[in-house]
């Protein structure tokens, strides 16, 4: 049996955390930054991007796509190598961690329904785009005496 592939599950989490890090960015820009910020302002907070906040933001996308990649290692022997299962793997990370985190902000009220949808849209988009960049990453660790 072969096992995880450390190095390779290494890059392929940096390239997916890269590509989530990037459609996030790019989302927020061109769909509900702006909207976003008017909302924490009615609450008499604000949210400045500052080099601080760029890097943390950085470092989540990491964490994402490490986790992704991690459980596509994880379940590709079980499921195949290839598209469809880090699909599936995305979908259930989306489910289990975005998708609450969306339920929890409606639940606060803080902000309107058709923020959360447009935030849970990009979310699933780019958690698949970054599982299947990283998937095409990915290749097992070669078995004993294999090269």
């Amino acid at each position: 049996m072969r096992g995880i592939n450390i190095g390779r599950l290494l890059v392929s989490g940096v390239a997916a955390g890269f590509v989530i890090w990037l459609i996030e960015g790019a989302g927020a820009v061109m769909l509900y930054m702006e909207l976003m910020e008017a909302r924490l302002a009615e609450l008499g907070l604000s949210m400045e991007m500052s080099g601080s906040v760029m890097a943390i933001t950085m470092g989540v996308s990491l964490i994402t796509g490490f986790s992704i990649m991690f459980f596509y290692a994880a379940v590709r022997p079980r499921f195949g190598p290839g598209p469809g299962t880090a699909i599936l793997v995305a979908v259930m990370l989306w489910l289990g961690g975005y998708f609450l985190s969306l339920v929890g902000y409606y639940l606060a009220g803080i902000y309107p329904n058709h923020l959360l949808v447009q935030w849970g849209a990009v979310g699933l988009v780019e958690m698949m785009l970054a599982a299947l960049l990283g998937g095409w990453i990915y290749r097992e660790a070669p078995a004993a005496g294999e090269t």
